[in-house]
Parts: C-alpha cells; structure tokens; sequence
C-alpha cells in the first residue's frame, strides 16, 4: 500500500497490460485486506480513493487465478460494502439426479 498515483498507474499499464484512461475502476487490496486503493482516470486527471477498514477485513480472497478480475458496477458497490462477490455465489455439482 505504499505505491500512489504513479507507482499503481505503472502496475495497471505494464503488469496488467490494461488502459489506464479507459472507464474502468482498478482495485488494490493490501496483504492483511484492510486497506483498499480505487485508481481511476476521470477526463482531466488520474483520482486515488483509499478505503481502511477499522477492527474487520475486506471481504476478498487471498488466491484468486488471474491477478486481474472483472467485476459490475453493482458488484463495486457490494464490495465497497464488504459483501464477499467474488465467493458468494458458489457452483453447485449434482452427483445424483433422481
């Protein structure tokens, strides 16, 4: 969490491969997932949003496959919430049909 404006602008541009002025929120969560960075670009300039959690943790996984995850807008909202939306719904496996 120490990176700002500039080091997370690098990350998302050389690391994700990802447009930094497209209309797209780019979240950054610490190890311990009690701190949040919202990185975005508004038509005149970049804008970072920080988000810290007080005696709880956000609800995110710690081992996701891609290090890059596309959520709605709806689910930005749950998340900033600390509704889990990357786990809360779950795949169901039937093993039997009767």
């Amino acid at each position: 969490m120490r990176k700002s404006i500039n080091g997370l602008s690098v990350v998302v541009a050389t690391e994700m491969q990802l447009d930094l002025k497209s209309p797209t929120f780019f979240v950054f969560t610490n190890k311990r997932r009690t701190h949040m960075k919202i990185l975005y670009f508004d038509k005149s300039g970049f804008a970072l949003w920080l988000k810290r959690l007080e005696g709880s943790k956000l609800s995110w996984p710690k081992h996701v496959e891609n290090s890059v995850v596309e959520i709605t807008a709806e689910d930005m909202e749950l998340l900033l919430d600390d509704v889990n939306v990357l786990t809360r719904f779950k795949k169901v496996h039937f093993e039997k049909i009767v």
